[in-house]
C-alpha cells in the first residue's frame, strides 16, 4: 500500500505531500489542474521512463519519493535478496531526475537500476491509465487480458522455451536451403581454387630458394670468376694462405720448444688449417658446378611468375595461398556435406514441431477452460456498472500451420461484446462505446487482476464517457475493489467521488506571478463543497451542497 507521495520539482509542482490511506483514494479537481501529474510522477516510482522535461522549469533537479507498506512475500523477497536493498515491511523509492542526466534510483537508500526498480514496481502498483480504453480496442491485447486472468505463466515459458528451439533449427535451415544457383556458383568458385592451388604443387619457401638459383643463374661468369680467384687465394697460389699458414704452424712448433706459452697455439692453428681446407674444398665444389643454363633459367622465371600470380590471387605469401588452400577445402566439404545436415536437421525439426505442439496445446486447452470462467466473471461484474444485459464472450481460434506459430503459442483470441440484449454480440472493437469500453475496461483489468490483492490499483480518469447512474455504478465496482485492496482513482464524476474513503483536492494557485500545482486532503465540510462543485459547476448552489449531503450520506 502506498502511504505517502511526495513530490518535488516536477512541472507545476514545487513541493507536495500526500498521505493516503485503505480503501478508496479519490483525486478529484478541474480540468487541467495537474491530477495526471501526481498519476505520472507514482509511474516513474513504479519504473515507468521518465523525461527530463518533467522537471520544473528554473530548476536544476527534482524529486519523487514514495512510502510503501509491502508483504515481503517470496517473489518480492527473491527480488530484494542479493540486492543490497534492506528488506523490511516498509520500502522507500526515491527517483531523482537531473538537467545533467545523473538520473538516480533508491530503494530503501540504496542505489538500484530503473530496470530493477520496474521489476518491483509491477509488484506494488498496478496503473490503469486513461490509454486503457484504446489498448481494449487492440486485439492483440486480448490475449494477454485473458493469460491474466487464466494464471498460465508457466505453461506459456515451457511454449515460450519450445518454440526458441524450433525456431532456432528452422532459421538454421532457411540458411542451409539458400538460393540453389548461388550454392552451386560457390561450389564451382570452391572446386576451381582448391584445385588451381593443388595443382601448382607449392612448397614452403619454395620462392626464396628459386630467387637465390635465379641470381646465380644471372651471374655465373662473375661467380666462376670469385670462386676461383678465391681458390687461389686459400689454397693453389704458391704463396696461398693454406702454404703460408703451414709454414707459420711449423715456425711455431719450433718456437713452443724453446718457450712453452706458444705451444698452447698449436690446437688452434690445425683448426685454421682446416677450416681453410674446408673451406678451399667447398669453393672449389661449387666452381665446377657453375654452368650456364638458358632452359633453367626460363624455368625457374616461369615458376616465380606463376607463385607470384597465385599470391597475388590468394595471399601475399606462400604460407597464405596455402592458408587458403585449407579453408577453402573445409568450406568445400561443409557444402558438400549440407544435404546431410539439412536431412538431419529436418528430422529435428519434425521433432522439436512435435514437441512445439504438444506445449502450445496444453496452452490452448488451459485458455479455453479459463475463457469460460472469465466470460461469466465479467458478465457478473458487469452487472454491478450498470450493464446488466450485456453479453461478453472470448472466442479462441487455434493456428494450424506454422505461420500461426508463436512464442505465445498458436492461439487467436478476440473479445467479442453485445451491450443489448436481442443483439447477438460482435467484435468489440467495432461494437463497444467509449464509456461502454471504460466501464468493460475496469471489469476486464480488475478480474483478470484478481489476485493482485496486496497491490495498490492506480485508475486515471475510468470514468470517461459515463455519468449518472452508470457513474454510481462504477464508484460502486471501485468501492467494492477497494474493500480487498488500496484503490487510488482520478475522477470528474460526483457520484464516484462521493464514495470516497479519503478524498483529496488538486488546485493550481498562483504565487508570485508563478502558477503551482498543489493537493490536499477534504475534511467533511470541504468534501461536501467539492463535490457540489462538481455538480452544479462554478455556481455552487444551496440545493447543489444539499444534494451532496445525501450523496455521502448514501455512501457510508
Amino acid at each position: 500500500m502506498l502511504s505517502l507521495l511526495k513530490i518535488k520539482n516536477i512541472a507545476l509542482i514545487d513541493e507536495l505531500a500526500i498521505e493516503f490511506g485503505e480503501g478508496l483514494n479519490l483525486l478529484t479537481g478541474e480540468t487541467g489542474s495537474g491530477k495526471s501529474i501526481i498519476v505520472d510522477s507514482l509511474g516513474a516510482l513504479t519504473g515507468e521512463r521518465v523525461s527530463n522535461d518533467l522537471i520544473k522549469e528554473g530548476e536544476q533537479a527534482a524529486a519523487i519519493e514514495g512510502l510503501f507498506a509491502v508483504d515481503i512475500g517470496d517473489e518480492l523477497r527473491a527480488m530484494l535478496d542479493g540486492s543490497g536493498v534492506e528488506i523490511s515491511d516498509e520500502m522507500i523509492i526515491r527517483r531523482e531526475l537531473s538537467l545533467t542526466g545523473k538520473n538516480r534510483v533508491f530503494i530503501n537508500g540504496h542505489l538500484v537500476t530503473q530496470g530493477f526498480l520496474k521489476s518491483i514496481g509491477a509488484l506494488l502498483v498496478d496503473i490503469h491509465g486513461q490509454g486503457e480504453q484504446a489498448a481494449l480496442y487492440d486485439v492483440e491485447n486480448h490475449i494477454e487480458l485473458l493469460d491474466d486472468f487464466a494464471t498460465v505463466e508457466s505453461l506459456k515459458e515451457k511454449v515460450a522455451a519450445a518454440f526458441a528451439a524450433w525456431s532456432a533449427v528452422k532459421a538454421e535451415i532457411a540458411s542451409l536451403e539458400k538460393d540453389t544457383a548461388e550454392k552451386l556458383q560457390l561450389l564451382d568458385i570452391l572446386r576451381f581454387q582448391t584445385n588451381e592451388i593443388k595443382a601448382a604443387g607449392l612448397q614452403a619457401g619454395e620462392d626464396v630458394e628459386l630467387e637465390e638459383e635465379k641470381l646465380r643463374l644471372n651471374n655465373v661468369e662473375k661467380l666462376t670468376s670469385l670462386s676461383g680467384e678465391a681458390f687461389d687465394l686459400l689454397y693453389d697460389d704458391p704463396q696461398s694462405t693454406a702454404v703460408t699458414l703451414e709454414k707459420a704452424e711449423r715456425k711455431i712448433t719450433e718456437l713452443s720448444a724453446f718457450e712453452s706459452r706458444f705451444a698452447e697455439y698449436a690446437e688452434g692453428l690445425k683448426a685454421a688449417r682446416a677450416v681453410i681446407d674446408d673451406l678451399a674444398n667447398e669453393v672449389r665444389g661449387f666452381r665446377s658446378h657453375l654452368e650456364f643454363s638458358p632452359e633453367r633459367l626460363n624455368e625457374i622465371e616461369n615458376r616465380l611468375a606463376e607463385i607470384t600470380r597465385l599470391k597475388r590471387k590468394y595471399g601475399d605469401s606462400i604460407d597464405a595461398v596455402l592458408e587458403h588452400l585449407t579453408v577453402s577445402e573445409s568450406r568445400l566439404q561443409n557444402i558438400e556435406t549440407a544435404e546431410f545436415r539439412e536431412e538431419e536437421l529436418n528430422k529435428k525439426l519434425a521433432e522439436l514441431r512435435d514437441a512445439y505442439v504438444r506445449q502450445a496445446s496444453e496452452l490452448h486447452k488451459a485458455r479455453k477452460t479459463a475463457a469460460a470462467k472469465f466470460e461469466k466473471t465479467v458478465e457478473e461484474n458487469l452487472k454491478a456498472v450498470a450493464m446488466e444485459n450485456a453479453c461478453f464472450e472470448v472466442r479462441i481460434e487455434a493456428g494450424e500451420a506454422d505461420s500461426s506459430f508463436t512464442a505465445k503459442g498458436f492461439d487467436s483470441v478476440e473479445f467479442y461484446f453485445s451491450a443489448n440484449p436481442g443483439e447477438s454480440p460482435k467484435p468489440l472493437v467495432r461494437v463497444a462505446s467509449g464509456g461502454e469500453a471504460s466501464r468493460l475496461m475496469l471489469v476486464v483489468k480488475t478480474v483478470s487482476h484478481s489476485d493482485d490483492i496486496k497491490k495498490t490499483s492506480v485508475f486515471d480518469e475510468v470514468d470517461v464517457g459515463i455519468g449518472g447512474r452508470v457513474a454510481e455504478a462504477v464508484g460502486r465496482k471501485l468501492k467494492s475493489l477497494a474493500a480487498t485492496q488500496q484503490v487510488l482513482c482520478v475522477t470528474h464524476q460526483p457520484q464516484i467521488a462521493s464514495l470516497a474513503d479519503h478524498h483529496f483536492i488538486v488546485e493550481k494557485e498562483t504565487v508570485s506571478g508563478r502558477t503551482l500545482v498543489k493537493a490536499r486532503a477534504l475534511t467533511q465540510a470541504e468534501q461536501v463543497e467539492e463535490i457540489a462543485r462538481m455538480l452544479a459547476g462554478e455556481q455552487i448552489t444551496d440545493q447543489a451542497r444539499e444534494n451532496a449531503r445525501v450523496m455521502l450520506a448514501s455512501a457510508k
